[in-house]
C-alpha cells in the first residue's frame, strides 16, 4: 500500500521497542556549551539574547567550568570579548592584547576536560 493510506505502527507499539528503534538520543556527554569571557574582575553578566548564558570575567570561568562538569557537559568553546573593536578586528590577531591572554590560564584549568 501506498503512504498516507498504510502507516505501520508497530516500531511504536511501547516504550521499550520505541527505545530500540530510537534514531536519535541526546545527553549532557553530547553538548559543547559556550563561555563568553569579559576583560575585568567579578563580573557576571547575562547575555540578553541567550537566557542561561553569561558574559564572564577570568576569575569567574573556574566556577562556571566546574558547575559544568557537574552537569555532565564535557566540553567548553571559549569566545573572548573585546576590550576595544575596530573596523578590521585586530585585537584578535594580537597575542599581546587582553582578549589573548585572558584564555592562558583556562587552558590550564580546562586541559583534562577538552
Amino acid at each position: 500500500m501506498q503512504y498516507p493510506i498504510y502507516r505501520p505502527r508497530r516500531l511504536r507499539a511501547n516504550e521499550t521497542i520505541r527505545a530500540m528503534v530510537r534514531e536519535t538520543s541526546l545527553s549532557p556527554a553530547d553538548l559543547i556549551y559556550p563561555l563568553f569571557v569579559k576583560p575585568g574582575t567579578g563580573l557576571r553578566d547575562e547575555v540578553s539574547t541567550m537566557p542561561g548564558v553569561f558574559q564572564l570575567s577570568i576569575d569567574q570561568l573556574p566556577a562556571e567550568i566546574d558547575e559544568l562538569r557537574g552537569l555532565g557537559v564535557p566540553a567548553v568553546i571559549l569566545f573572548g570579548l573585546p576590550s576595544a573593536k575596530d573596523a578590521v578586528g585586530s585585537e584578535a590577531y594580537d597575542l599581546r592584547a587582553s582578549s589573548s591572554r585572558r584564555f592562558a590560564p583556562s587552558r590550564h584549568t580546562t586541559r583534562s576536560s577538552t
